[in-house]
């Protein structure tokens, strides 16, 4: 099923996921704050989110999201409530920030936490709907073509954010000793709180 269209496909998503965007900072802000173990949590949600969206996008129901002015402010909104709404947690938490102390349920927090903040950006339906159809060859199925698509860059994009988050994280040790822990928390809210300024005016 893999067409002449293929390759330059995967340069392209490369280079779009390559791009610094709110979802890369979010992503570096939670690995740096919180540790890998939440950092690679996040990366499963998000990569679940995407590929969600590329399903979708297969069958048409992306659209829905895209096609309605409304419908897409909506989505937006509700991605930088969200986002606020990290912040807001991040600033008012306990000063509990190891690793170790994540449980199961813990993680499943960040998992989730990566899930919705791709389900909320309209940007990513955008890309599904705008970008991908233009690798599309004809003469092959559509919907096969679109999935291969889709889940090619699912893969580059959860590559791309595992690196994020081994590097991110190799500062949260540092970050996390002595009594600095109240003040590092307070910095990375405000700096949540910045990014889901950079997602309103990205995703405008």
């Amino acid at each position: 099923m893999v067409t002449a269209l293929y390759v330059p496909f995967l340069i392209t998503a490369l280079l779009i996921e390559l791009t610094p965007g709110p979802n890369m900072a979010w992503l570096a802000l939670t690995s740096a704050s919180k540790g890998r173990k939440s950092g690679f949590a996040a990366v499963a949600g998000i990569a679940l989110g995407l590929a969600l969206l590329g399903g979708a996008s297969a069958f048409g129901l992306s659209e829905l999201a895209t096609g309605s002015p409304v419908v897409f402010n909506l989505l937006r909104y509700a991605g930088v409530a969200y986002l606020l709404w990290l912040a807001w947690e991040t600033w008012s938490s306990g000063n509990e920030t190891t690793e170790t102390a994540l449980d199961h349920s813990g993680l499943m927090d960040w998992f989730r936490h990566g899930l919705l903040l791709n389900l909320l950006n309209p940007k990513a339906a955008v890309f599904f709907i705008t970008v991908l159809p233009a690798y599309i060859s004809a003469g092959v199925p559509v919907a096969s073509q679109t999935l291969l698509l889709s889940f090619s860059y699912v893969g580059i994009a959860t590559a791309i954010h595992l690196v994020i988050v081994v590097l991110a994280g190799s500062v949260h040790a540092w970050l996390a000793q002595g009594g600095r822990q109240l003040l590092i928390r307070r910095i990375f809210a405000v700096m949540i709180a910045l990014v889901a300024i950079w997602f309103l005016r990205s995703t405008a």
